[in-house]
């Protein structure tokens, strides 16, 4: 997608982006600094909107709040969604204060402290479980606590998911238990007193193709269609996984909902009722709900020509936005929609190289985008910003201030 058609996703009023109904300048003089996010709550509602329409009635929606854990959204989302997906104590914390049941939240991520799955336990959350190591861990907590645990197991799947931007099952894995030693592992704790609810399988993430999504959903559905025979109890928690990707650079073509949506009402209505037909699907998204709905704003300091490029130099960098600068998940670098925020309507009519204020040649921003010509004080914004932003870059780099979020 290029940078006008995101611009048009935002709006426009007097010649500036609109964020939240608000032109650019006076959110930023309302923020009070530069460089900030802010989050479109419109834009959020729409997306869930356009989620729930198209999603079959009986799949739970899942916020995977690793994506953006910003306590203002997650509140927001909280009263939207069906469940929260947390990765650590903080956002399990995060998520109850929202006043969501417990058995809402679930707590998935390798490597959980002893006293994270304690507290996971006594809040009543369903545990994720990726290893033996934590199921003993569990039925520790939930003898000291005189508790019943709520569990689901993970699952590493015995098959891959092409097109995936960072894949995260099949092949060996740090995720889940391999699916060949899962009937063992039910077996094995077929009287620990543990409620098992059922599995998470979740094989890629950031995936484009409908067709590549509702294959390896299709895929899942089987392989826990076989694992719950060794259930000793119906299957009632289906966690597909999510994996639904947005277009980050000019070349990339938005994932077609309408397609993934049909084929997985097929699924619903057909091997999830006969197979698993206790079971409640739940899909978990993160990125696909919140990353188009946010924007990374910061402001020109410098304006400078350097044998042949021009170059905007900013008050904000990759310690903000790593992902922007191309060192987050890219193994080529290509530039994410940019615009001059103040001056979306302006003629473009130069090429400058956006850079960021670290003393490192990393922190690129853009390079060579076609822009209007920008002045010390325009406001660069990067589009695609929602998602794995602020908490996913190394904001302690070179001790520069915390950028300010805000939810409009």
């Amino acid at each position: 997608m290029k940078a006008h058609e995101h611009v048009a996703t935002f709006g426009t009023m007097d010649g500036e982006l609109r964020v939240g109904g608000m032109p650019l300048s006076r959110l930023a003089a309302s923020v009070g600094s530069t460089p900030f996010f802010a989050y479109d709550r419109w834009l959020l509602d729409g997306r869930v909107a356009a989620l729930r329409d198209a999603l079959p009635a009986s799949v739970e929606l899942s916020y995977a709040m690793k994506a953006n854990p910003m306590p203002a959204v997650v509140q927001h989302l909280a009263g939207r969604v069906d469940r929260i997906d947390v990765a650590s104590v903080l956002e399990m914390r995060t998520a109850l204060d929202t006043g969501i049941r417990p058995d809402r939240v679930s707590f998935a991520g390798p490597g959980k402290r002893p006293a994270e799955i304690l507290q996971a336990v006594a809040a009543g959350i369903l545990v994720e479980v990726e290893s033996t190591t934590e199921i003993d861990r569990v039925l520790a907590a939930a003898d000291e606590l005189g508790a019943t645990p709520n569990v689901a197991i993970r699952v590493n799947p015995d098959f891959a998911v092409k097109g995936s931007g960072m894949r995260m099952g099949g092949g060996p894995q740090q995720f889940g238990v391999d699916a060949e030693q899962v009937p063992d592992v039910l077996r094995r704790y077929a009287t620990s007193g543990m409620d098992i609810r059922g599995f998470h399988i979740f094989a890629g993430s950031q995936n484009l193709s409908a067709a590549i999504i509702a294959e390896a959903q299709r895929k899942t559905v089987e392989l826990v269609a076989d694992l719950a025979e060794t259930l000793p109890t119906p299957v009632r928690y289906l966690n597909l996984g999510g994996g639904f990707g947005i277009p980050y650079v000019e070349r990339d073509r938005p994932l077609d909902l309408g397609a993934v949506a049909a084929e997985l009402h097929t699924l619903v209505d057909g091997a999830i009722a006969r197979l698993l037909p206790d079971a409640t699907p739940v899909i978990e998204l993160g990125r696909y709900i919140i990353g188009e709905c946010g924007i990374y704003v910061t402001r020109v300091l410098d304006r400078k020509f350097s044998r042949g490029t021009t170059y905007l130099v900013v008050d904000g960098g990759m310690h903000h936005q790593l992902a922007a600068s191309g060192n987050f998940g890219q193994a080529i670098r290509r530039n994410y929609p940019v615009v001059v925020g103040n001056r979306v309507e302006a003629e473009v009519d130069e090429t400058a190289t956006v850079v960021g204020c670290l003393c490192t040649p990393l922190d690129l921003l853009g390079d060579g985008l076609e822009l209007p010509h920008a002045e010390i004080g325009d406001l660069i914004v990067i589009f695609q910003a929602g998602a794995y932003g602020l908490t996913a870059s190394p904001t302690a780099f070179l001790g520069h201030a915390a950028p300010a979020e805000v939810l409009v």
